[in-house]
Formats: structure tokens, sequence, C-alpha cells
């Protein structure tokens, strides 16, 4: 008789302390940003996703261009991140296409799409997608423009997010146009309101600084009051981080960004099996310490991954106590 009055006590016990949990907002785009919300929501009482609008590749890079609204991947992800598991919605927002017009194109991206021109806004569609799916909080596009990415690189100009990805080599500096884009209000108002915010993991230039790059989001992150921590990614990527080790990276992410350093930093500590020229991104301690940061290093990593990737509850454990 005591495991029915036991179960519930249990569960108000677990929801006082997620009430009492922080706001979290997440920056960045892909399936970095989508596993660091799954990871938040074990802790946080609401999480919201800030996310970059840069994406000019595959069902994306289609659909933008042609019905002049965000590029609906990286938010559809982060949607379906948001989603309470068992929900039938996630498969049919992660649904895609392997024939016919629609080949490569992802249901949910076409949802959305629909969506948008139902409401009249892309915001009224990710509004309304979110009261469809019962999401955990919000995801906002990092503007309300489709933007394109660009790097200066050693005297050169690459354009686009594609080809930024596959570039080799020190970036000098990075930009979005067009150049009158601003912020989302939304994204704005909601760093400003948060208790913590967390950058990466995910592609460092295509992600992670392509959202924050946008005008008026990494002001925001520097005005607010919020603890801010950096998410390190688990390896390398073969084109636009190749060959940078931990402090690189975030040496990187504040001098192209203007950010102010993180007061964590959460890397891996597990020994992941690479394919050369991919490195395992480690972090010399004291040399992180230079940046006032802590160094925060723990199991990470998903074994049932075909890849070096995060696990969400072992990054939800960690970050849960970089928050006091």
């Amino acid at each position: 008789m005591d495991q029915p009055i036991a179960q519930p006590a249990q569960a108000v016990r677990e929801l006082a302390g997620l009430l009492d949990g922080p706001h979290v907002v997440a920056v960045g785009g892909g399936h970095g940003l989508a596993c660091v919300l799954k990871a938040a929501l074990r802790y946080a009482s609401r999480v919201d996703a800030v996310v970059t609008v840069a994406d000019d590749g595959g069902s994306s890079g289609r659909l933008a261009p042609h019905l002049d609204i965000p590029p609906p991947g990286d938010i559809r992800q982060c949607l379906v991140a948001l989603t309470p598991d068992g929900s039938p919605w996630k498969d049919v927002f992660e649904y895609r296409f392997e024939d016919a017009d629609v080949a490569g194109h992802s249901l949910g991206n076409l949802i959305l799409a629909g969506l948008a021109d139902i409401e009249g806004s892309f915001e009224g569609a990710l509004m309304r997608a979110e009261r469809i799916l019962h999401t955990s909080g919000s995801v906002i596009p990092a503007s309300d423009l489709h933007l394109e990415l660009e790097i200066e690189s050693e005297g050169r100009t690459i354009t686009g997010q594609v080809e930024v990805s596959l570039h080799h080599g020190r970036v000098d500096s990075i930009r979005v146009s067009p150049s009158s884009c601003v912020a989302n209000e939304r994204a704005v108002e909601a760093i400003m309101a948060a208790d913590q915010i967390i950058l990466g993991p995910g592609s460092l230039m295509t992600s992670t600084i392509a959202a924050m790059c946008v005008p008026g989001i990494t002001e925001a992150i520097n005005r607010s009051d919020a603890r801010l921590v950096y998410v390190a990614n688990i390896v390398t990527q073969d084109g636009e981080t190749l060959g940078l080790d931990g402090v690189d990276h975030l040496e990187t992410l504040l001098r192209l960004t203007g950010v102010r350093p993180p007061h964590t930093i959460v890397a891996n500590s597990t020994r992941v099996d690479v394919v050369p020229p991919l490195e395992a991104v480690d972090f010399d301690r004291e040399l992180a310490a230079t940046y006032g940061a802590d160094l925060l290093v723990a199991d990470l990593v998903d074994e049932m991954a075909a890849r070096p990737s995060h696990d969400s509850g072992k990054l939800g454990a960690a970050l849960s106590t970089t928050h006091p």
C-alpha cells in the first residue's frame, strides 16, 4: 500500500523542483541545440530556444527563399525537442519524404510553411505549432528574416551556410545579410528574462555564432544578468573547426561575436574514438581559467549514437549543477 502513496508524493516533489528551476534560454541551431533543450528540460522551469535562420541547405534551403520564410529545419528540430515524450506529433513532424516532388522534405517543415500561410506570418505559425505540440517553452527565430551567412578569411569572402561549413582555415570576421536585419524582439525579451543562457553545442560557425551574429542577440546576452554557460562540442568538424582545441573554440567564439566570457564551460571527459583528421575537443584547464571560466568536465557521450554525440540525460545532469 505504500507504493501508490509514495508515487504522487515523489511527483509533487519533482514538480516543485521544476517550478523552482531556472528559466533557460539556449542559443544556436541544429542537432546540438535540440539536444541541449532536452537536457535543460530535466531541471528548468521554462526552456526557450533562439535559433539561427541562416540555413541554406536541404529542405530548408529549398523552402525558405521561395516562400519568404525563415528556414524551418532547425526550428522544427527544436519544436520536437520541446514536445512531450509519447506525443504522436513527434513522428509527424520528423517524417521525411523519400520520393516524388517532396523527396527530401520533412513533413514538419511543410506543416510550418503551411501554418505560416494560414496564420499570415511565421511567428503566428510557430505559436500555432507550439499549441499543437504542447511544447514546454518557445522556439524563437533569431531574426524574422531568412538571412545569409558570410565570412571573411585571409582576404576571401565565403557566402552561404553550406560553403562556410566546408571552409578550412582561420575566420577573420562573420556576419549575416541583409545588414539591415535586427534581432527578433521575442528573442531579446527571452534572453533578458533568462536565469541561464546556454551557447552550444553544435557547429561553431554555422549554428552557434550564426545565431549570435544577428544584430541585437549578443548585445542582449551581454546585458543580461543570466549565468552564461558554454557547452563544448565533443569532436571537431571537418571544415569550420578542424584543428581547434577547446580553448581555440572558446577564443573564436569570443573574438567573432564579442560575447562576454562564460561563467562555466561544460566539456566531455570520456575518451572517444574518431577518425583523423577529426580530434576530440579537449580543454587545458589553466588556459580556460584565464578567461575567468570554471571548467566542468563529465561523461557526456551518448553510447548509443553512431558518432560522438551528447547524451541529453548526462548533459542535463551536468548543466543542472551550473546554476545555483
